[in-house]
């Protein structure tokens, strides 16, 4: 069955950041990032990448700050960076971190998710599932030196945006900071809150 392309809930700019706003003033207990899928065919069919009808620099603004305002209550505690790009020229969209304590090292996990989807056009969290997190074999399965294994990462967190009539990824959307299935949780969560 083909996938269905989504579209933002709200259309009106601005949506995002009165979310921001609001989970600010609101500032509460975290609400539980769900599990995604721990097996490969399940993550391949419900939630490796998403089709949309369309994807703007205010699709990524506003998606930047969903992750944002979903992000918030983990501050304190897992700070994470958020970053959205361009597949073709890997351009940044959207990037930030929420929370104070976020490190350089998140923006290498960043870089190296980013890498695995565009090579592979699939979620990180996909190819974590498909080899059972064992990097070792990941990297024996593709011939990859040590030196060019270290530029993947095959945990979860990166996930691919395609949009319909366009072949390939036209954006890669990443979280890092948080357990690896919740860097992957949270982007699917928001973006199936938020498009229909």
């Amino acid at each position: 069955m083909a996938q269905k392309a989504l579209r933002r809930r709200e259309q009106g700019a601005g949506y995002g950041l009165r979310a921001v706003l609001s989970a600010k003033e609101t500032l509460g207990s975290p609400i539980a990032i769900p599990n995604p899928p721990g097996n490969a065919e399940e993550v391949k069919a419900s939630c490796d990448s998403f089709l949309l009808e369309s994807f703007t620099v205010e699709d990524a603004w506003e998606l930047g700050h969903l992750l944002y305002a979903r992000l918030l209550p983990f501050s304190a505690q897992k700070p994470t960076l958020i970053s959205i790009s361009l597949a073709n020229s890997s351009q940044v969209l959207f990037q930030c971190a929420v929370g104070s304590g976020t490190a350089p090292d998140n923006e290498i996990w960043v870089q190296r998710k980013r890498n695995t989807v565009l090579r592979f056009g699939t979620s990180t969290w996909f190819q974590h599932c498909k080899y059972a997190g064992d990097e070792e074999a990941f990297k024996t399965k593709f011939g990859m030196s040590p030196e060019q294994a270290e530029k993947y990462a095959i945990h979860g967190g990166g996930v691919p945006i395609r949009v319909k009539g366009v072949e390939g990824i036209v954006a890669v959307v990443v979280v890092s900071g948080l357990k690896q299935h919740e860097d992957h949780g949270v982007i699917v969560d928001v973006i199936n809150n938020n498009w229909e």
